[in-house]
């Protein structure tokens, strides 16, 4: 889904109704209702419920709540910082050792021993796998990230 079409939601303090917004974003109603629980549930947007005059039932008006995304964005990039901060750790802690093959699995020392060296998917034997490139572009990310948590 393109993201660019939401701003919509996010450039005005009126409440708009999901029709309104799936109209203005040329998205389908469902896809739009979706992505409407989703911010909601998220605390992104707040939703009241009014009777629609013409057609006798009731909708939801939604509107944004624009004081709330920027801590919204500042958590998951702590969340994010968490997350790559422990599989640096978890890179930095062991030798891993991998056959050579894509789609087979890297093992720790202990794992290749307990197999004799060799792979458990394709049965080739493993090497000592280097992880540098790995570690800096975790390292790199994190970085760029606490950097953009300091502004």
């Amino acid at each position: 889904m393109n993201i660019s079409r939401w701003p919509v939601l996010f450039s005005t303090q009126r409440t708009q109704t999901d029709e309104e917004i799936a109209s203005s974003t040329g998205l389908r109603i469902n896809i739009v209702r979706k992505v409407l629980y989703d911010l909601f549930g998220k605390a992104l947007i707040t939703g009241i419920r009014v009777k629609d005059e013409k057609k006798g039932w009731f909708v939801y008006r939604w509107r944004a709540r624009k004081d709330e995304v920027d801590n919204f964005i500042e958590n998951q990039k702590k969340k994010i910082v968490e997350r790559l901060q422990q599989r640096l750790d978890y890179e930095n802690s062991a030798d891993f050792y991998h056959c050579g093959t894509a789609d087979c699995q890297k093992l720790t020392f202990e794992k290749a021993l307990d197999l004799s060296f060799k792979c458990p998917t394709c049965g080739k034997l493993v090497n000592l796998s280097k992880n540098e490139k790995l570690k800096k572009a975790l390292q790199s990310k994190i970085d760029q990230l606490r950097g953009d948590l300091k502004h």
